[in-house]
């Protein structure tokens, strides 16, 4: 008997007692019967259930004998099968081996053929092609060696442009020594010489009023001097403004000073240098007020104005003591630098501008109306004379008339008597047509003048 149909049975049967034993222990006595006889109702089905299932099984039994047939056929057939496709590579095998063997030969044969042939190919077309690449490139050769020689020539100029470069490098380099040597000279000089400085602060007023238009002795002079009762004052330049008035400039120079402080390198030495300097630029404004230039001379005005002739002196003194431009004011004297000198001198310079082109427009009015007058009269003139040349028209169309009409008329009588003349006929005379074209009022006018003449003759 199939061991699977026995344990079937027997996990069936404690199945059914399992199920028995709970229905008794779970039910009173007097359902014992019952529950029996569900038991064996039970039991009896699961007997027909074993029934059916061996059928089942019986069946299931043939159909695995069957399938284990077939599986051993097919495991024949693919044993023979396996026998076939070896047998085959072995045969794929050995033609592969003769078919490569073949094919070597051959694309050795076809190779070596085609190298041959291709050399001769390449030989001949390499023959053609250098020629016509040749001259495809002959202009291409030509245009390099152009650039080539460009490039020489460039390469030479910028040789020389070089060297010359470096020479004036070299000449201004020592230029600049130069300017330094002379500006240490300088230095030197307006340091240890007053007179130095002072002519330098003199020629740089000079330089500031030409370079904003002014002429010396024309719009400026430089030192004037003049005789007091105090002794002689000469200040360095009277600048002459429009309207007869005079600006007054002093320069001064306070140099030491400065360069003391700008090369001092302790904070102290610097404060100590400026306090000089600033006693010094104080020295000057108490001098130049105390000179009252502007009551020396009528056409100044109520101010002199101080010139000094560089911004940092005036900024570094200025700065150190804020107050200095008022106490300079208090005295009637203004600072100034070349910047705000060179302002007031291209104000000075605008003005005469100016006052010229008013006395030039006041000339031109002047001519103006000479002109104008001038223009009236000739236009009177020519007036008459286009009167004149009317009347003289009129004259003679009315003697061309009594001409025509007596005198040619008579003529040509006479030679119809066919009697001997002159070479010459007589010819008509024309009239003149054109006549003077008058404007209303000149007409009105010419009209007038007719009945005056008139009247004149017929008194």
């Amino acid at each position: 008997m199939d061991p699977v149909i026995v344990i079937f049975a027997i996990v069936l049967a404690l199945l059914g007692g399992l199920a028995l034993g709970w229905f008794i222990g779970s039910k009173p006595a007097k359902d014992a019967a019952q529950a029996t006889k569900e038991a064996i109702q039970s039991a009896k089905d699961a007997a027909q259930a074993t029934d059916a299932l061996r059928i089942t099984l019986d069946g299931v039994r043939d159909e695995r004998d069957a399938a284990r047939t077939e599986l051993a056929a097919l495991q024949a057939d693919a044993r023979n099968h396996e026998k076939q496709m070896q047998q085959l590579i072995e045969a794929k095998e050995a033609l592969s081996a003769q078919f490569s063997e073949i094919g070597s030969k051959m694309l050795e044969t076809a190779q070596r053929q085609f190298l041959e042939r291709a050399d001769q190919r390449f030989d001949q077309a390499s023959e053609k092609g250098g020629e016509k690449i040749a001259k495809l490139l002959q202009p291409v050769k030509e245009r390099l060696t152009a650039y080539e020689e460009s490039i020489r020539k460039i390469e030479k100029e910028r040789s020389e442009s070089y060297a010359d470069i470096k020479a004036t490098v070299e000449q201004v380099r020592q230029g600049q020594d130069r300017v330094q040597q002379e500006a240490a000279r300088l230095v030197n000089s307006l340091r240890n010489a007053p007179k130095s400085r002072g002519r330098w602060g003199e020629q740089q007023l000079k330089n500031v009023l030409e370079t904003c238009g002014l002429a010396e002795h024309t719009d400026f002079q430089m030192e004037v001097s003049i005789e007091t009762d105090e002794g002689r004052l000469r200040p360095d330049a009277i600048v002459r403004i429009p309207g007869g008035r005079s600006l007054i400039i002093d320069a001064k120079v306070s140099l030491n000073d400065y360069q003391d402080a700008f090369a001092a390198e302790a904070e102290a030495d610097k404060k100590t240098a400026l306090d000089r300097h600033c006693l010094s630029m104080k020295s000057h404004i108490n001098a130049l007020g105390a000179k009252s230039y502007q009551t020396q001379f009528d056409t100044a005005p109520d101010y002199v104005i101080m010139f000094v002739p560089g911004e940092h002196f005036l900024a570094a003194a200025l700065e150190h003591d804020p107050n200095l431009w008022d106490s300079a004011f208090e005295k009637k004297v203004l600072l100034a630098t070349p910047t705000n000198l060179v302002a007031i001198a291209r104000t000075v310079a605008s003005v005469w501008q100016q006052e010229s082109l008013n006395a030039n427009a006041a000339e031109i009015a002047v001519l103006g109306k000479e002109m104008h007058e001038r223009l009236a009269k000739a236009a009177e003139d020519l007036q008459k004379v286009g009167t004149h040349l009317g009347r003289a028209v009129t004259s003679y169309n009315g003697f061309a008339n009594s001409f025509q009409s007596r005198l040619v008329a008579t003529g040509r009588k006479f030679e119809a008597l066919e009697v001997e003349r002159g070479k010459r006929d007589l010819s008509d005379i024309e009239l003149v047509e054109a006549l003077p074209r008058y404007s209303d009022s000149v007409a009105e006018k010419l009209i007038e003048d007719d009945r005056e003449i008139s009247d004149r003759a017929a008194e």
